[in-house]
């Protein structure tokens, strides 16, 4: 797990040195998106914020996680469904595993990613900017 302050005050910094305010609905957020190992949609973080901030509009959320987003402090993962969801903890392309079921997503470690990464490239001649790496099943909470 990546350290969530670490990744909260990165956040905040990066929003600081492009010029965008820090508001209390946003500090909101990026809490939420910092600390969620869970790859939160915009609508789980927006009904975790439900009793902090009332009055705060879904379009609020929205905007704040694309910003977050457009920084390059979170990836978005989207599904066939038209569902996206954010991890503000691991910014960059890494795998995931994804129940079929639930929906949980697990980020597994995996040692011998960057010399697969390297083997395509070396295959294909393609210059790698990013990937998406995911696995599907269902998790040991899900009866199968």
């Amino acid at each position: 797990m990546v350290d969530y302050q670490e990744r909260f005050d990165i956040i905040i910094k990066k929003l600081k040195d492009n010029g965008h305010k820090i508001t209390p609905q946003r500090i909101g957020v990026i809490k939420i998106m910092a600390g969620s190992e869970g790859h939160p949609s915009v609508e789980k973080v927006y009904e975790q914020l439900q009793n902090e901030f009332p009055t705060m509009s879904l379009a609020t959320v929205y905007r704040t996680v694309l910003l977050i987003k457009s920084l390059g402090e979170a990836l978005e993962l989207g599904f066939p469904d038209g569902s996206n969801r954010y991890d503000a903890n691991k910014p960059y392309p890494h795998p995931h595993v994804i129940c079929v079921k639930c929906g949980k997503i697990i980020d597994p470690d995996i040692s011998s990613l960057q010399d697969m990464q390297q083997e395509i490239a070396d295959e294909t001649g393609f210059k790698i900017l990013t990937h998406r790496l995911d696995f599907f099943g269902i998790c040991s909470d899900c009866p199968s």
